[in-house]
Parts: structure tokens; C-alpha cells; sequence
């Protein structure tokens, strides 16, 4: 069990994050598992995926095509986007395109090498929860959401730059 910030808490979570091992196989899981597999996967067997009766989310990797995700989008109520390391910005506008362009409501999580320095930057983008990196510490990070009161640009969350708002 992995604890995640979401909401801005610390959370357990029961997800289980399933990534291919060298061959290119995900590993085996318990039935009842609630899984999150990659969208590569998960595209190739939809029909087995879509009958598994516990929960099944997708994770994206920085050169997937979200628009390929579109037609099945509903039926996930939790979308991950891989950040493979710290430098890589490509999930950032995945998030965007994810909430902006195709209206995506669900939970929509960070994991990866995701650090605290990221965390408000990728919550103006849309992520709703954060799988921070193993070895980092959470609290400190749930303390960094809370770093800015106030953002001058637009973004997924508001899309009025400051100076269209009137503040008080």
C-alpha cells in the first residue's frame, strides 16, 4: 500500500501501479485488486480489462496520445500520468489537454519521480493526487501545496489570469 497526497492530505491507497517488466509483461495481481496498467496495455486487451470486476484506472507514459484515451475516457474514474523523471515536462500538458480540451472530471494522479518542487505547478495543471517519489518526505510536501495563495496566470484550475479578477 502506497500513501499518495490527494485533496491535499496523505492518504493510504489500495491502487496498485502496474509497470511492465523488462520483457514487457505486467505482473501478476490478485483479481480483487484495484489496478492502474498502462494505456498501452490497456488498449491492446480492452474487452479483458473492461470485464475485470474490481477497479481499473490507466496510467499514461509522456508519448501517449491522450485523444487515442477519448472514446473510453468515462469509464475511468481515475486517470495516472508517468513523470519517468524530474526533467521530463511532457505530463504537464497531457494534464491540460486531459482537463481543458476533453473535459475530464475524474481523479486524475501524478506518479513517478515526482517531487514536491512539482506539486504546485502540477496542481494548476489539473492533478487532483500526487504519488511523491519514494524517499521524499510527504508531510513537507502537502506543506508545499499550500506554498502560493495566489497564482498571477490562468490555468486548468482558474482560467482568469489575476488581473481579470478582482481580488479582496
Amino acid at each position: 500500500m502506497q500513501n499518495i497526497i490527494k485533496d491535499g492530505l496523505v492518504f493510504a491507497d489500495d491502487w496498485q501501479v502496474l509497470r511492465p517488466d523488462a520483457a514487457g509483461l505486467l505482473p501478476e495481481v490478485d483479481a480483487s485488486a484495484a489496478v492502474i496498467v498502462p494505456w498501452a496495455h490497456w488498449r491492446l486487451e480492452v474487452e479483458s480489462w473492461r470485464q475485470r470486476r474490481s477497479p481499473v484506472a490507466v496510467w499514461l507514459a509522456p508519448s501517449d496520445e491522450p485523444l487515442e484515451l477519448l472514446p473510453y475516457l468515462n469509464l475511468f474514474t481515475l486517470v495516472a500520468i508517468d513523470f519517468p523523471s524530474f526533467t521530463d515536462g511532457r505530463g504537464y500538458s497531457l494534464a491540460r489537454l486531459l482537463r481543458e480540451r476533453y473535459n475530464y472530471a475524474g481523479e486524475l494522479r501524478a506518479l513517478g519521480d515526482v517531487w514536491q518542487d512539482q506539486l504546485q505547478a502540477l496542481w494548476q495543471v489539473g492533478f487532483d493526487s500526487f504519488e511523491i517519489k519514494q524517499g521524499k518526505p510527504l508531510e513537507a510536501s502537502v506543506r508545499g501545496l499550500g506554498s502560493f495563495s495566489e497564482h498571477y496566470q490562468s490555468n486548468a484550475r482558474q482560467p482568469l489570469p489575476l488581473f481579470r479578477r478582482s481580488i479582496t
